[in-house]
């Protein structure tokens, strides 16, 4: 196989394939290569370059982990500025439950779903088979990799559109007073089904200028944290981390457990 044929291989997809998701996204880029490295887990790329030389790994090109944590940052600035440009008479601490509940985990998973964004991850044969085309966390990791990507390569401008037009639903129900969900009161029910205890919320951490305060918190089971989260406030951070240990349960229950709170003993 030529070295043409070898990188094209590695990529995993053609052109054609990019092309119809560059339809459903609503943008079409100059830098293919970068909507290629957006929708690239890092399990393909360890999968296709093991035991290879530098070539291989210059063909596949990286994963998205850096994008994804660009596009976290760029995805912030679109939504709060959303935020505060369509509802002027909302204070800080409202605009910042307004932001969780549209930047959130669940939210992302669900505008990649949209757009069938896992049928063209690019996974290891691992992740692949365990489920990973829908899994929350790589579709949420992947969208945010995808909008870096589009920030890269058209600009801030382009980047907000495809915020605008993917998460616009979420702008609009949180403007409107959708009540956000209830993970604590959620998790609580759960735990309480088959365990006499509460969970127990810590914030274990927080960082940032007076202003911008960053919460981390931990949800306890009998002294045994069962998840984390972050936010802008520790109301905030203890939904996340209630959200989490939420899908880690219901994780182990489609993995065949039957008592859902069982793997926390």
């Amino acid at each position: 196989m030529d070295k043409e044929r070898e990188a094209e291989a590695l990529r995993g997809k053609d052109d054609a394939c990019w092309a119809q998701l560059q339809e459903r996204v609503g943008y079409e880029f100059r830098q293919l290569e970068l909507l290629v490295r957006a929708l690239t887990h890092r399990s393909f790329v360890n999968e296709a370059t093991q035991g290879k030389g530098a070539a291989a790994v210059a063909a596949v090109g990286g994963d998205n982990q850096r994008l994804e944590f660009l596009g976290d940052a760029v995805l912030g600035v679109i939504v709060s500025h959303e935020l505060f440009r369509r509802d002027r008479q909302v204070q800080e601490g409202a605009l910042s439950t307004r932001q969780a509940q549209i930047v959130c985990e669940p939210s992302l998973a669900a505008a990649a779903r949209h757009i069938d964004l896992g049928k063209f991850l690019r996974l290891g044969r691992g992740e692949h088979d365990s489920g990973g085309r829908d899994k929350d966390s790589l579709l949420a990791d992947a969208f945010e990799a995808l909008l870096a990507a589009i920030y890269l390569d058209g600009g801030l401008d382009a980047a907000h559109a495809v915020v605008v037009a993917h998460l616009g639903n979420a702008l609009a129900d949180v403007r409107q007073g959708a009540a956000p969900e209830d993970y604590k009161s959620r998790l609580q029910t759960v735990i309480q089904r088959d365990k006499a205890v509460q969970p127990e919320y810590r914030i274990i951490g927080e960082s940032g200028p007076a202003h911008a305060r960053e919460f981390v918190a931990e949800v306890f089971v009998d002294s045994v944290s069962i998840g984390s989260g972050k936010g802008r406030s520790k109301k905030v951070a203890e939904q996340q981390a209630a959200q989490r240990a939420l899908m880690k349960l219901e994780a182990a229950v489609d993995a065949g457990e039957h008592d859902s709170t069982s793997d926390l003993d």
